[in-house]
């Protein structure tokens, strides 16, 4: 189960409008910032692991609970995904100018909503 926390609503909030306004560069951009919060909740994988006799038995019974990001945990994701765009920028800067110019929009885009 996702949080309902402020920064996420902004991004869902933006990613409603980028899609009625058919701008598939910014859909693209907020769906991965989304699912990058998302993976940040997901259970580690050595959490799950363990012996086939030890595993519980029943429906539901081996659901393990997503881990709850606080804000500042949130913030750190979108800043990471911040960082990996701005790194893109530097890397298409000299040989594909149009996808850097690409990168560049997408990580001001973020920026602007993490702040509010």
């Amino acid at each position: 189960m996702t949080t309902d926390s402020p920064l996420r609503a902004r991004l869902r909030a933006a990613l409603l409008q980028a899609r009625r306004d058919r701008d598939a560069e910014t859909v693209s951009t907020l769906r991965t910032a989304l699912a990058a919060l998302e993976n940040a909740e997901a259970v580690p994988a050595s959490a799950t692991a363990g012996a086939i006799e030890d595993a519980p038995v029943g429906v539901g019974a081996s659901e393990a609970q997503r881990r709850v990001l606080s804000d500042a945990d949130e913030l750190a994701v979108l800043d990471a995904e911040i960082a990996s765009l701005l790194e893109a920028v530097r890397a298409y800067a000299s040989s594909v100018p149009e996808r850097a110019a690409g990168a560049d929009r997408a990580a001001d885009t973020l920026r602007a909503l993490r702040e509010g």
